[in-house]
Order: structure tokens, then sequence, then C-alpha cells
């Protein structure tokens, strides 16, 4: 017999899994849901003392009356916090552990990063004390939720509820750190991935293949995977599938993400055109790839500057700047006559955009004060999740500024990336682009999650008549550049390059 401990996440109680529970009881199993000092049913138990241990010694007790064989504890969003806590207090009792959409909190870290409004995340840290009026944070109204994720798969009557029944959430609940031993890692694991609020099993992947350390432990093979077609809240939106899967991961079913220790990392493999060495001067976290004329020239050369993603792990090696892809296109700009450049910025986690746009601008200042450089005729070229760090470039265009490209970019945060300052949405920046060029290119083969936000992006682009070219790669992948060694991806890479270049000579 197994048993499911099933625990929600912010604002939330037990009612939300009624459907997943009778599910699960019907196959034979038990199912616990439960409902949280201060949440759901019991809001008024809560006081301002209430905080995270509160909330683990919940669990606790249901796990100690529970006398199933297998325990199998299930935590959505911020339920994991409390899941890992009560998991590391009695590992022996635990077979496995389901993260359903929800992250990978360590040891110190706080629910509180979970909160999207960073006015409300300022306002807790700085709290005097527990005592204070403000002891709870309310639930977001109706028309709010999605920013706490995506609500796709809920019906309008059931978007109500959820918002109708939701409690304010005490606030040491998030702030207070996780404190974890050693014990909850060495315990079985299950990610439950919803693919329309920004998690797939590809991008679990690609973040392995980036080499991150912090993602390494999902190549254990007790950590398994399974993908929803859903938003954040899949108990309420496909109950039946929620229940299946939690069998299923019961059963050390799903899918294995591997190590490929015998195999280049795809960011790691060849340029897909073959381009000749140029010289490359660095500078601080700079690099410039330099035409081969350039010290016989009479006039300064225009630059393009190229942002690659992330997160990156900051011990990553080696660092972008170095991957072939952007080595690559920084030499074959240079050998068409015009500074190529590549750069390591710290976008280190997805609360570093702000950063990484400093790192950006201070770039660009020390580009465009070069002598070797037209400072009137740059390009900004953007990759990735990089592509949200174009968003202050599209809202107010300097004048030096001839031209944004994208490649397979991520044009509006995930519904899943509540870190991310709201500043960073190209897909609302583009309205007030005016005219600046924009050369987009677009992978056919695109993660889903991603596809829609360049979508959203052509819509408002087409709405305010900003000036878009959009490049397909047929079949392509993305970060196609070093994946696709096609005719049709070197087509595109040529059209791209000799587009951007237009724009600058013009």
């Amino acid at each position: 017999m197994t048993a499911f401990i099933l625990v929600a996440g912010a604002h939330t109680g037990s009612w939300i899994w009624q459907a997943v529970a009778d599910r699960l009881r019907e196959s034979g199993a038990q199912a616990y849901p439960v409902t949280l000092t201060g949440m759901g049913e019991r809001g008024h138990a809560a006081g301002p003392d209430t905080d995270l241990e509160t909330h683990i010694h919940d669990l606790l007790r249901v796990i100690d009356r529970t006398d199933a064989a297998e325990v199998v504890l299930v935590g959505h969003c911020y339920g994991i916090y409390p899941v890992l806590g009560a998991a590391d207090r009695r590992p022996e009792r635990i077979a496995r552990i389901v993260h359903l959409d929800a992250g990978m909190p360590q040891h110190g870290d706080q629910a509180l990063t979970l909160v999207p409004d960073q006015a409300v995340r300022d306002r807790l840290l700085h709290r005097a004390g527990p005592a204070e009026d403000d002891w709870r944070i309310p639930p977001p109204p109706l028309q709010a939720w999605q920013r706490w994720g995506s609500v796709a798969g809920l019906s309008p009557a059931v978007l109500a509820r959820l918002a109708g029944d939701a409690v304010p959430q005490p606030a040491r609940t998030l702030t207070q750190p996780l404190r974890l031993s050693k014990a909850v890692s060495e315990l079985p694991k299950t990610g439950v991935l919803c693919t329309a609020n920004g998690s797939s099993i590809a991008m679990v992947e690609a973040l392995v293949g980036l080499g991150d350390p912090r993602f390494q432990v999902l190549t254990d093979p007790r950590v398994s995977f399974f993908e929803l077609d859903t938003g954040h809240w899949p108990m309420l939106s496909c109950p039946d599938e929620v229940a299946e899967t939690l069998v299923r991961a019961a059963a050390r079913e799903g899918h294995r993400v591997a190590a490929a220790v015998n195999e280049q990392p795809a960011h790691l493999r060849p340029f897909l055109l073959d381009v000749p060495e140029r010289p490359r001067e660095r500078v601080g976290r700079v690099d410039l790839h330099l035409p081969d004329d350039l010290a016989e020239a009479d006039r300064p050369r225009p630059a393009v500057v190229f942002v690659h993603g992330g997160p990156v792990h900051p011990d990553v090696r080696p660092t972008p700047r170095d991957w072939p892809g952007f080595v690559g296109y920084g030499r074959y700009v240079a050998g068409m006559g015009v500074v190529g450049v590549t750069l390591d910025h710290r976008l280190h986690d997805l609360a570093d955009y702000g950063r990484a746009a400093e790192d950006i601008a201070e770039a660009v200042d020390l580009v465009r004060a070069d002598p070797r450089v037209d400072g009137d005729r740059v390009a900004l070229w953007y990759f990735s999740s990089g592509g949200l760090l174009s968003a202050d470039r599209l809202a107010a265009p300097p004048p030096w500024l001839r031209c944004v490209a994208a490649s397979y970019p991520i044009l509006a945060p995930l519904p899943n990336w509540g870190l991310v300052d709201s500043r960073f949405r190209p897909a609302d920046a583009v309205r007030t682009a005016g005219r600046l060029p924009i050369v987009l290119t677009r992978v056919e083969l695109e993660r889903a999650e991603i596809a829609v936000t360049v979508e959203e992006f052509l819509a408002a682009a087409e709405k305010c008549d900003a000036d878009v070219e959009v490049i397909d790669v047929p079949l392509g992948h993305h970060g196609f550049e070093t994946i696709d060694h096609t005719e049709q991806a070197r087509d595109a890479v040529e059209r791209a390059v000799r587009s951007v270049l237009e724009h600058l000579r013009r």
C-alpha cells in the first residue's frame, strides 16, 4: 500500500486536491490532502509566529500517523518547502518526493523567492518583527493569479474558486530559511513539469548540458521526470492525469536525464560555418574580434555585440564568450569587416537580469569608446533567454543603436520565472521601439514554452507596425548553430548576419 501525502502551494488548502485524492483512492492507494496551519479552512489557526517550521511539523504529524509501507510526499509550489523539511526529519519513512511544478530549494533557501511582486519581497525582508499588523500576505486578486503561475487549463469557474477560497499566507512561512541535512538528498525524487508554466524535460536537459553544477544531481538514476501539458495548477486542470502520473512516479517510472559524459554538450560543438581565426583582444569580460585589416583602416568600423543567455553558473567553464557558437559569430562578422564583440555577463540566476543589463551597458560603453569602433553604428544581438535583456533598448532606442537581432529568443518571462523584474518584457517594450530594425531568427522546432513568447512579441510588433524581419530555420532547434549543420541552418545564419550588417552600414 502506498500513501500519498499531498501538500498545496501558497494561499490554498487541501480542497484543491479533492479530485486527485479521489482518483488515487480508486486506484487502491491512500491519499492525504493536507491543510497546513493558517491555510484553507485552518486560516483561523495561524498567528504571527506561524512559520515554515510550523508547516513542517504539520506534515510530520501526518507521516507519523500513516501506517502505509510506502509514503510519497507530493509538494506543489510552496508546498515543496515543508515537504523537504519533513522528509529530512523522517527519511526512513519516505519512498519518494514528488516536485509538482515546484522548484529545487536547497538548505538556507527562503520560499519568499516564489512571490512575484518585488515590492512585497522587499517589504517582508525589512519587517521589524512578526507582531506587526502585516504578518500575513494577502492572496492575489482574481486578475493577478497568472502572475503566480500559468492559469492555462482552468475554467473561469475554477479560477474564480481558486481566487475566492484563497487565504492570506503567514509571512514567516516564506521568510524562514529551509533547514536541511544531507538525509533528504539521498531520497528518490520525481519532477512533474507543467509545460504551459514554462517547464519541460528539454529545458532540464539543456540546463544539465550547460554543466551547471546545481543541476548535475538531476542525472541521478533515482530522479525521474514527467510532463503535463497544462498550467501551474494541474490538480485542478487535469486531476486524472495528475493521479496517474503520481502512481507511475511511485512505481519508479518516468524519464531519466542522462549525464551524457561521453557526448560533447551541444553548446560546445563546432560552429556550423567554417570561419578562420581572427585577431581577438580581451578586456575584462569583453572580447573584441577584429577584422584583419583594421590596423590599416582609415575609418572606424561598426560593431555587433553578441549577448548570451542563461542563467549560467559562475563556475561553468568555458564561459559563454569562449563557446564555439559565439566565437564563430564574432569571427564571422570580423571577416566581413565589422568588429565582433562577445562578453560574459553575470546572469547567474533569474534574479540577476538587472545586474546582467548593467554588464551589457558597461560593455557597450567600452566598445563605443574604442577608437577602432564607429560608436554611432552598433548592433545588439541577443540569444535565447538573453532576449529579455533587449527590453531596455527596445523601450528607448539610443541613436547609436542601428539594429537589434535575436536568435531563438525568449521575449517574455516564462510564467514560472517570478524573480525576473517586470521591466524585462520585450513583448511590451517593442511598442515603443519605433522604426528600429529588428532581425528575429526563429527555429521551427522551438520549445513550446519559448515559442509562445515569440508569437506574443510578433503580435505586439504587428500592432505597432514595428520593423521586424523574421528569418525561419526549417527543422531548426534551439541553439541550432552548433546542433543543426544543415544548409537551411547555414543559410539562416548568413541571411541574419547579412541583414544586420546592412542596417549597420546604412
